[in-house]
């Protein structure tokens, strides 16, 4: 079995993180591996970990009537899958599923919860690091609606 440390350690989203910190998410963490077509997450249901891709391709989906998923994004190696484990209520906003066999390390978000309440500098840490993927998801959502609505304002 490979080391945790080792593998979280060379996750680009932890970069720089001290050791003692690492050793903390290691508490939390597995080693996952999904089929293609598997779901990793779904619409509605609890959202009680994420994940750090390490092989593989991921799409991120959402259901539409009538016409069935629509993909939204897709994540790759070096990428985090989830930042819904942080936000109260703790469920997931979109269907995610391997496009590809596709490998992970899954952390339990109610572990890592615990121990960034105990650990303000680990909780800290790990806030700054979501808040960059948030604010990029965002920032990515808003190109897209501009993309959709900018196109149909011109016809």
């Amino acid at each position: 079995m490979e080391n945790l440390g080792r593998i979280l350690s060379e996750h680009p989203f932890l970069a720089g993180m001290s050791d003692d910190q690492l050793a903390l998410l290691v508490g939390c963490a597995s080693n996952v591996a999904f089929q293609p077509g598997e779901f990793i997450i779904r619409e509605g249901q609890p959202a009680d970990s994420f994940y750090f891709i390490r092989h593989g391709l991921v799409q991120i989906e959402s259901h539409v009537p009538q016409s069935g998923p629509l993909i939204i994004r897709t994540r790759q190696a070096g990428e985090v899958l989830g930042w819904s484990w942080l936000v109260p209520p703790y469920r997931w906003h979109f269907d995610a599923r391997a496009c590809e066999a596709t490998r992970a390390i899954a952390m339990d978000g109610k572990c890592l919860r615990q121990k960034c309440e105990t650990d303000h500098d680990l909780g800290y840490e790990i806030m700054k690091r979501f808040s960059v993927i948030i604010a990029e998801r965002l920032e990515a959502t808003r190109l897209q609606l501009m993309d959709i609505y900018g196109n149909s304002a011109s016809h």
